[in-house]
């Protein structure tokens, strides 16, 4: 157990152990990252950085207190439904990224249906089975089942199916524009259709997709409609934080009207502290992100939005043309903007990620179909070059036939066949061998991750998945000393 520091440190000996723990994280200024940080240059670096400190100490909780803020939320909220096709009508806040975004999203709808169709006891939600896992969080939270539909052969929404789906308790039906894994969008207009004429609340999962589509459209790529000027979309998310280029946490969510937002909104008027109003789900609302977002977006421009989105998408073509140019390797669907997913026919693309991981790449691993992900953003523009040099060497080694390779399929197949035979609470210490057995530390996940993640995704049993990954969460997210 880790005690509370009894002596005060210097700073320069509190700045060095940060340093030295950060040395150990992916490097994201190299562009080694595909995800998780979004970045375009150091003068914008210098913006944000000034931007968020000169409001670290502020609360957005209090807009009387801090009117400052209060213009630079409802400014970013005016700004971001100009961008997705919004009227003066369309209002919304900031949030702390795209999961608070779509659980407000969702508490609202519960809250709409019970003010407007209290007859449902059980509600429900409709989504593809590619929508950001942050819905299924909403329903676990909120009380409501989430409905999951497969998707089309082309990896987006199946719209026939999803109108099947849609029960007398359904009161949301969800598109993605993009859905995050494979980087394509969903049939938004043929969904809002649907869910318009059948009565029910329709959202759009822009998070990834908000900051990036108004401009890929401008640049003349094809972009199919996804925002508010399609009819029966009621609300949208859009994140400042990835194509935005802001600082994290920013994201916004957006209703239709100020009416349909009123029921996201928190009031209590019988505490002893005084009346306590809450517009999103935190309290106490970091007041940095706002202003560093406020301020990106006024740097840049749409000018300098057009100018990122330009290079960024000319390098997401020499990418997914370079991948599918290397043998055995492909690039899945026909993604509309900078993200997509690098699968295989003919070998392992989770030992193809080990590969690159060797050359500092940080690809995450996907399953249904198995795949890697990959989100261009502006920092990949210099080292696409590199990073398919990279990927071309290590599928040319993942191709070659070794001892290796048919051992960990070997003892992939033994555990596959262990898990359907052995009660639940011996499935853990199945895994933990497997590890042993590849290369592993034996306490955490193994140095190559191709047999673990091939293992997970034949699990017969998803609740024992559910259990296993409950078990590494926890021992991920708990202090050990090292």
């Amino acid at each position: 157990m880790l005690s509370f520091p009894s002596k005060k440190r210097s700073k320069e000996d509190v700045l060095a152990t940060m340093r030295a723990a950060r040395d150990h994280d992916v490097q994201w200024q190299q562009g080694k990252a595909f995800g998780l940080i979004y970045h375009i240059d150091e003068a914008v670096d210098a913006l944000l950085q000034e931007a968020f400190t000169m409001f670290f100490a502020e609360n957005g909780l209090n807009p009387t207190a801090f009117p400052s803020l209060k213009k630079f939320e409802t400014e970013v909220v005016a700004m971001t439904a100009s961008l997705l096709g919004g009227d003066a009508q369309v209002s919304g806040n900031m949030t702390s990224g795209g999961t608070e975004s779509l659980l407000c999203a969702v508490v609202t709808a519960r809250e709409w249906a019970r003010a407007k169709r209290p007859e449902i006891t059980a509600p429900e939600i409709v989504l593809a089975r590619s929508a950001h896992p942050a819905f299924e969080k909403a329903a676990h939270y909120f009380g409501l089942r989430a409905v999951h539909v497969p998707v089309r052969d082309d990896l987006r929404a199946d719209v026939s199916a999803m109108i099947r789906a849609v029960t007398p308790n359904t009161i949301l039906m969800v598109g993605s524009a993009p859905a995050y894994p494979h980087g394509v969008i969903d049939p938004i207009r043929e969904l809002a259709a649907a869910a318009q004429e059948l009565g029910i609340l329709f959202h759009v999962d822009s998070c990834v997709g908000g900051f990036m589509l108004p401009f890929v459209r401008k640049l003349g790529y094809p972009v199919p409609d996804f925002d508010f000027s399609v009819p029966g979309v009621t609300s949208m998310s859009a994140d400042v934080h990835k194509y935005g280029y802001a600082a994290k946490g920013a994201s916004v969510i957006l209703y239709k009207t100020p009416e349909l937002r009123r029921h996201q909104m928190f009031v209590s008027t019988d505490w002893s502290g005084g009346i306590y109003p809450s517009p999103t789900l935190a309290g106490t609302r970091p007041a940095g992100p706002i202003a560093a977002a406020w301020a990106v977006l006024n740097y840049l421009g749409e000018e300098g939005y057009l100018e990122i989105t330009d290079a960024v998408m000319k390098t997401v073509i020499k990418m997914r043309e370079g991948v599918n140019a290397i043998p055995g390797l492909k690039t899945l669907s026909d993604p509309e903007m900078s993200i997509f997913a690098i699968a295989s026919d003919e070998f392992d693309i989770y030992e193809v990620a080990d590969e690159l991981g060797k050359y500092g790449w940080h690809l995450d691993r996907q399953h249904f179909p198995q795949s890697l992900h990959v989100t261009v953003n502006y920092a990949h523009v210099a080292v696409a070059d590199d990073f398919l040099c990279d990927l071309a060497e290590s599928a040319a080694i993942v191709r070659a036939p070794s001892l290796r390779k048919g051992i960990t399929k070997w003892v992939i197949k033994l555990a596959n066949a262990l898990t359907r035979i052995l009660p639940e609470h011996w499935v853990s210490a199945a895994m933990g061998k497997v590890s042993g057995l590849l290369g592993g530390s034996g306490g955490g996940l193994p140095e190559r991750m191709a047999p673990m993640y091939g293992l997970i995704g034949s699990l017969p049993n998803r609740g024992d998945l559910k259990e296993l990954v409950l078990d590494l969460l926890d021992s991920m997210t708990r202090y050990s000393k090292e």
